[in-house]
Parts: structure tokens; sequence; C-alpha cells
């Protein structure tokens, strides 16, 4: 048994994700005597690597979706969990008789260590999964709904989505985090090697992209993209329920339908965290929050890793361009 964690910046994308969830399969013996909070990024590594098992993976890799389906991709913390909420709305007709947002909208990495037959018909139609695969690892065959966010604010959130679940309280600084998950290997498995994946299907039939801070500025303009999109209409009935109950006030008030709380029962012993460790998806509904709590230096680096990966791939200065940019092309169909 190697105890070390896995250095898997060699491999490609999927298979650096089921070596490292293989690795903490084989080392779970290690978690009989760790079910605490980490205190140290390389805990933190260790306990969420085991988020996943290798099985998962390897059933989220067999899926083959139907022509129709819809996928909600995103990099973490961009507003799959709100677009989930949107597209199970207009689909339903606004039900909110699930438990958690995953049951109706299943997320396909996770489906087999949650118990959910990927396989299985919806309560609306079309189906809707949502994922975190970039482009080369997801499955291919259906519709594609993109979200793309401010990379400052999807840290911030990322960093307050872990603080209290994967990491004891303040144990580990904003700081230290983003240099983790955004500045270590920026290449390999990071938001900015996600983004890139999916740009250049931006324009195609059968995906739809969006900028979170755009649905911000006007979610029932994007909730009848979405219903357009899915073939439902723009100005269903179901388009104005799924607006109001998209907005923050209504999905706050139903916070425990969107807090990842069966994640947590079924998967913390396996994490090797405590029973009652949480987090929650909600947490202030604001866009460009990163410019009150992110020290300079971070917002230094962020700029800097844009310019070495973004910018050099895409010739976009920062993310304010590629958001105009991909308004334009939205607009000219280009």
């Amino acid at each position: 048994m190697n105890d070390a964690f896995p250095d898997a910046t060699l491999f490609a994308p999927f298979t650096a994700y089921v070596y490292i969830a293989e690795w903490a399969d084989n080392n779970k013996v290690n978690m009989k005597h760790m079910t605490s909070q980490p205190t140290t990024i390389s805990q933190y590594k260790q306990k969420s690597a085991r988020l996943i098992s290798s099985q998962g993976l390897k059933y989220a890799a067999s899926f083959k979706p139907r022509p129709d389906d819809v996928l909600i991709a995103t990099y973490p913390k961009a507003g799959t969990t709100w677009m989930q909420q949107i597209v199970h709305g207009l689909r339903t007709g606004g039900a909110m008789d699930f438990d958690e947002i995953t049951e109706p909208v299943p997320w396909i990495e996770l489906a087999y260590d949650l118990g959910h037959d990927l396989n299985a018909d919806h309560a609306g139609a079309p189906r809707a999964f949502k994922t975190h695969f970039s482009w080369a690892d997801v499955p291919k065959g259906c519709r594609y709904i993109y979200i793309l966010r401010d990379p400052k604010d999807v840290a911030v959130s990322f960093y307050h989505f872990m603080d209290g679940w994967f990491l004891a309280p303040g144990a580990v600084s904003l700081d230290a985090f983003v240099y983790e998950k955004f500045a270590e290997n920026p290449q390999r498995g990071s938001y900015w090697s996600h983004l890139l994946s999916w740009w250049p299907h931006r324009n195609k039939p059968d995906f739809l992209f969006f900028c979170y801070e755009d649905m911000k500025a006007d979610l029932p303009g994007a909730v009848a993209r979405v219903a357009d999109f899915l073939g439902l209409g723009g100005n269903a009935p179901a388009t104005g329920i799924a607006a109001r109950q998209a907005s923050f006030e209504f999905m706050m008030r139903h916070e425990t339908k969107f807090d990842d709380h069966l994640i947590a029962e079924k998967r913390n012993a396996a994490c090797g965290l405590p029973a009652q460790a949480r987090s929650s998806k909600l947490r202030l509904g604001k866009t460009g929050d990163h410019a009150q709590i992110m020290s300079a230096a971070t917002h230094a680096l962020l700029d800097r890793i844009w310019q070495e990966t973004i910018g050099k791939n895409l010739g976009y200065a920062t993310y304010d361009d590629l958001r105009s940019a991909l308004a334009l092309s939205q607009r000219s169909g280009t």
C-alpha cells in the first residue's frame, strides 16, 4: 500500500481521475483512524480524492446519453446548481417534490456512488444531468449547456463551499486554497483547461453557453433561452415559474434542497469526514465578491495565469473581454 498521494499530472484528464480514485480506493483502510476534517492542503487532497470512487468514474464514462438528453456542464462553482433548478423547473412546471436537486438531475460522475441509475427515465422531459468533466471526457451524443464564470468568483465560492465540509472551518486560508486549486498544474484538470476544452463548441447547434454574470443580470431572459433550447418554447407558462423558483431568494428559502446533504450522507464516511460535516451551495448570490476578500497577491496570481492560459490560447486579455466576445458571437452566430 502506497500512502503517498499520487502525481497524476502526466496522465490525460480522465485517466488521471481514475488513477487518483483507484489510489483512494486502495488506501481506504487509512481512513479508519482519520475521521476528521482536514486542516492542511495535503489532507484536503487525500480526502477529496475519495469523493468519487474509481467504479463511479468508470460508470460515468460508460454512460450513453440519449440524443435529446441535456448535460449541464461547468467547472465547479460556476452555476451548476442554479442551472439544474432552471432546467428541472422548466421541464416539470416548477415541481419541487425532491429531497435534493441531485435526485432529479443526477451528477453523472457520482451517480454510481449515490445509487442513481443513469439509464432511468426522469420525472420530466428532457432528461437532464450535471457534469464537471472536460469536453474530452464528457459523454458525447446529446445536448449541452455550459456556464462560464469569473475565475476569481469561482475561486472564492469554491473555497467557502469546502470550508466547513472538506476543510475544518478557517484552518486553510483562501490564498492557500486558491493556489492549490487554480495555480498548481494549470494545464491539467483546472478551471483554465476546462474552459479551453469547451470554448470551441460555443456556437454549435447542440450547445448553449452562458456567462454566470449575464444570468444574474437577466434571469428571465436566461430562462427563456434555456426553454427555447430544450424545445419547450421561450414563452411557455413554465418559464415564469422556473424563473421565480431560480431566484436567489426562493432557493435560499428552500436551501436544504440545494445543499448536497445527500452526497454528504453517502460519501462523508468514505472520505474520512465526520458525519455532521456539511456545506451549502448558496452563500451570497452575488458577482464580483472576490474584490472584497481576495488578497492583492492572489489577484495578481490569477491574472498572470489567465494570461498564460486563456490569453495565450484565445487572445482575450481578461474574463470581461471573453464574456463580451461570447455575447458578440452569440448575437452574430459566428
